[in-house]
């Protein structure tokens, strides 16, 4: 019995002429109207990647950087501080600034039946008082346990946490460590509504859910 020959008739043409496309020649597989399409295509995908990939390592890159804070500045005697009340002291929160980098951090000793357990970790409580709005310097008010922000109303708790007014996430902190009895102080790092910790935002940068990545920490900062 003879074999029954392929069913050819559904099978894609080969040749453009064949397709029947106009302006084809007799050979030829890829119109140029194909090629310019797929050139087009890949050039758009060359120059989007171009903006993107810089964008994606902007805002991931400071996710991934190391945070060990590596320089300390003294601030006293572990005798200064206790538990229920924050000492103001005055740091250079940037390096070899002189009085244009001094800057006020409020610390007391870690509670641990009043902080939270992200925070067990370091000895103490340093908190700094830049407003997490637009970065007016804010008082600790001993008789409320709470930081206020004269400049446009914000209130935060006793763990530097918002409570009122347009703040947008807690006060930044400062790594805190003890050595030879005195207490130490060391990078800046600011934190969201439940004190995870990230690397340092400027003030009215939100870092709750997907807005940690949306403001990306500026080394300025």
């Amino acid at each position: 019995m003879a074999k029954k020959p392929p069913d050819t008739s559904k099978r894609k043409p080969r040749y453009t002429m064949d397709e029947g496309a106009a302006g084809a020649f007799e050979g030829e597989t890829v119109t140029r109207r194909k090629f310019m399409t797929g050139s087009a295509m890949a050039v758009g995908g060359v120059a989007t990647s171009a903006f993107l990939l810089p964008a994606l390592g902007f805002a991931l890159g400071p996710q991934l950087e190391d945070s060990t804070p590596d320089r300390w500045q003294d601030m006293g005697p572990v005798g200064d501080f206790n538990e229920t009340t924050y000492v103001p002291k005055v740091m250079n929160v940037v390096a070899d600034a002189g009085e244009a980098g001094k800057h006020t951090v409020y610390v007391r000793k870690f509670n641990p039946s009043r902080d939270s357990k992200r925070t067990e970790d370091l000895p103490y409580v340093a908190i700094s008082n830049r407003c997490a709005h637009l970065g007016c310097p804010v008082r600790y008010i001993q008789a409320s346990k709470r930081f206020v922000c004269p400049c446009h109303g914000g209130v935060y708790d006793f763990q530097g946490k918002v409570e009122g007014g347009p703040p947008v996430r807690p006060l930044d902190r400062f790594y805190t460590r003890v050595r030879d009895g005195r207490v130490e102080i060391g990078e800046r790092f600011s934190v969201n509504s439940q004190l995870r910790r990230f690397s340092v935002r400027d003030p009215s940068n939100h870092l709750d859910g997907l807005w940690q990545y949306l403001y990306p920490s500026r080394p300025s900062t």
